[in-house]
């Protein structure tokens, strides 16, 4: 088998993608994955934008490296799942399992081609100029030399370990996510034609995933990055001595993560242990891609085909550096050095509310305080839980915890919350996918210390962010509240977009209790006045909203929906805008990432429109606008609109009710439509093209990740949506 493909191959595959696209075209939805490509497309984009410094650039070629290790661990992955065991799948777009892996894997080879041609062609030549370099062994003088042979002795040479494959050895556990050398040897006298494959070995030398990417030297006047690769393959003959080494190729591994939990209700350390040994699968999951440097031994490539089972286009070619993913290194040695990445300050949320208030309990008595993060400090919901934490009068904590920041505030407030004698009651979700290991850590610390710690709910994720505090006030006992789209996460709240409402609104407060009864006992609620749960009835409330929008065109009233959200795929509710649409309704739809709903098409929703916004900030908020006939319902919350947020997540939307938090919330979404520097609009084929270039924006640039650090109340409280039709039906009344 030759791994190149043959220009017959070439002609077959083609044939099979034409036809797929075809297929594509027609459906009505977008392809999931197709959509998710097509979201790194857009934070690939942001590496090409000239307005960014070198460093930026960098950063967002790293981002989509990480994101596509992902894509391929569990998208993939779950693919996978499909194709190995014969499972029929049919795509959103309307593809079966092989012809859309084929179809897939093509697009995902021209992404792959794009970045390195950009980090070849469009960055790479900047480095010099901004003082650094990415060399090899060859840029270094004697003396330099000399240090990184030491350092390879000294410090590399010692943790290297090649492992042998042959009739006598077993075929290693490769780790994904690794750098590897593939060596091929042959003992020295053995060599013969007609034994030439028979003699041949191949051994693997894993690079430790504890040693920095880069070796750094520092000039006078630059500072050179030396990637540790061309380190040990300069000394790998140290490993193989009186061995011929025929080649030596550098490759990654990527391994399917997707896997399903078999939750046992009647025991907590049985469920533990189930996910301790799901995350020690994962490391051995099958193998869904390979990227190899050129070059490398066509027999020991198709070895590895064989043994993992893959085709020649999960292989993808690099003639630049494996994994961009190492340019973080890079970056915070930059900043460390050149102080470039300078984090702005935040500002105070409308109202009462300082960035460090002395009394949180007094302050939210004033009323419901809406943060918008970062632009506002999440230093606020710290506040609340420390105070509530060392407060006599707190009686107790509810929290439900979904990612928290490695040395987090938020565990050591509960920690000394349980400590001074509160009643914590802690939903830790310890299946947050990547965050397993940590989660099962810091809970089991919460636990020692006191905590009434619950595992997650058998079947499935809660994803809901809240925090309750109960204080006792003497002629009462009063409840304080956050509601939240994001993570209690400290560190991702300097870099994400969230809303979080912080309230004593009661019947909202009560809500949240009867809420917690659920998901920590035994309860059904008869009803929520200001909250939607899920799996509960959140696609059943959002779909009436939706078709009360849609009988108010049909009956000539005033109608909109705006929804800002990560990502959108639940078909029903998808088709339920198609008909709002059809109906009249104008609907405008802010997705940071997957849409699988198709904006624009005649007939089916040409009063739909998508755009995209993807910047310096990951978009993260949620929140839900529809117009009501004036009256406007405003929702914020932790879900999407996917299946999963819906049918096997425990998740939360919070109503944003009073008069000033609901403007805020309004403001927030008017802003993200009239942003021209990150806005991406989507059109009818599931593409994207930018709002402006960066030279069409110049004075009009309208940037939402820099303009929210500068609002004022006047603006807020001035923002409409759907104001455009209501001005005209003004107008024409004047006239008449």
């Amino acid at each position: 088998m030759n791994t190149k493909q043959t220009p017959d191959e070439k002609r077959r595959l083609e044939k099979v993608i034409n036809k797929s696209y075809d297929v594509i075209e027609k459906s009505d939805y977008i392809s999931r994955d197709l959509s998710w490509l097509k979201f790194d497309e857009r934070v690939l984009d942001q590496a090409r934008d000239v307005r960014r410094n070198i460093f930026d650039r960098l950063k967002f070629l790293a981002i989509t490296a990480s994101n596509l290790d992902e894509f391929f661990t569990i998208r993939v992955g779950s693919l996978y799942n499909y194709i190995d065991y014969g499972k029929e799948r049919t795509d959103y777009s309307g593809l079966r399992e092989l012809p859309f892996k084929k179809t897939l894997m093509a697009a995902t080879q021209s992404f792959v081609t794009e970045t390195h041609r950009l980090y070849k062609e469009d960055l790479f030549p900047e480095f010099l100029g901004n003082g650094f370099r990415v060399i090899g062994l060859n840029d270094l003088n004697h003396e330099e030399m000399e240090q990184v042979l030491d350092y390879f002795n000294r410090t590399i040479y010692p943790m290297l370990t090649p492992m042998v494959f042959d009739h006598t050895h077993t075929f290693p556990s490769l780790l994904g996510k690794t750098l590897i050398f593939g060596v091929v040897t042959k003992s020295e006298g053995e060599r013969t034609e007609s034994n030439i494959n028979e003699s041949r070995k191949i051994s693997f030398v894993q690079i430790p995933q504890n040693l920095k990417r880069f070796y750094v030297v520092e000039r006078e006047d630059e500072i050179m990055f030396l990637p540790i690769e061309e380190i040990i393959r300069h000394e790998i003959w140290k490993l193989y001595k009186n061995v011929e080494i025929e080649s030596v190729a550098l490759f990654r591994i990527t391994r399917n993560g997707d896997f399903d939990l078999v939750e046992h209700e009647d025991s907590e350390t049985d469920f533990i242990d189930e996910i301790k040994k799901k995350i020690k699968d994962r490391r051995l999951g099958r193998v869904t891609r390979i990227e190899m440097e050129g070059g490398c031994s066509e027999w020991m490539l198709q070895m590895m085909l064989k043994r993992w089972k893959l085709e020649k286009n999960d292989i993808f070619f690099s003639d630049t550096l494996i994994d961009f993913t190492a340019f973080w290194q890079i970056i915070k040695h930059a900043e460390l050095k050149s102080k470039q990445v300078v984090q702005r300050a935040s500002v105070p949320a409308l109202g009462q509310l300082t960035q460090k208030p002395e009394n949180i309990f007094e302050t939210m008595k004033q009323g419901d305080i809406l943060l918008h993060h970062p632009y506002n400090n999440f230093e606020p919901v710290l506040q609340l839980l420390e105070q509530a934490a060392e407060d006599p009068q707190v009686l107790a904590i509810k929290i439900t915890l979904y990612r928290i920041s490695k040395h987090s505030r938020i565990a050591e407030a509960l920690l000394h919350a349980a400590e001074n004698g509160k009643h914590v009651s802690v939903l830790f979700e310890v299946k947050a996918r990547f965050d397993e290991e940590n989660n099962i850590r810091e809970a089991l610390r919460l636990q020692k210390a006191g905590c009434f710690v619950i595992y997650g709910i058998p079947g499935l994720k809660t994803h809901t962010k809240l925090l309750q505090v109960i204080r006792n006030e003497g002629d009462m006992v009063k409840s304080y509240a956050h509601l939240s789209s994001g993570n209690y996460n400290e560190d991702t709240a300097k870099l994400y977009t969230d809303i979080g409402l912080l309230t004593t609104d009661e019947v909202l407060t009560r809500d949240i209790s009867e809420f917690f009864n659920v998901i920590t006992g035994h309860s059904q609620p008869h009803s929520y006045q200001r909250l939607i749960t899920a799996p509960r009835d959140m696609r059943k409330s959002l779909v009436k909203m939706i078709q009360h929008e849609a009988d108010n065109a049909r009956a000539g009233l005033p109608s909109g929906i705006c929804f800002k959200i990560n990502s959108l795929q639940d078909k029903i509710t998808i088709d339920e805008l198609y008909k709002a649409s059809q109906a009249g309704v104008k609907i405008q739809l802010i997705v940071r990432g997957i849409c699988c709903l198709r904006p624009q098409r005649k007939g089916l929703s040409e009063n739909i429109t998508v755009r995209s916004i993807v910047g310096d900030f990951l978009e993260h908020t949620r929140i839900y606008y529809f117009h009501n006939n004036g009256e406007p319902k405003v929702y914020g919350g932790s879900a999407d609109v996917m299946v999963r947020s819906f049918d096997r997540r425990i998740e939360s939307l919070f109503e944003i009710y009073g008069t000033q938090v609901k403007q805020q919330a309004i403001h927030i979404l008017d802003w993200n439509l009239k942003d021209n520097v990150n806005a991406y609009t989507m059109q009818e084929d599931g593409s994207f093209i930018r709002c402006a270039s960066p030279a069409e924006c110049g004075d009009d640039a309208f940037n939402i990740h820099k303009k929210f650090f500068e609002v004022n109340a006047a603006e807020v409280m001035e923002a409409k949506l759907f104001q455009e039709e209501e001005m005209i039906e003004e107008e024409l009344g004047t006239e008449v």
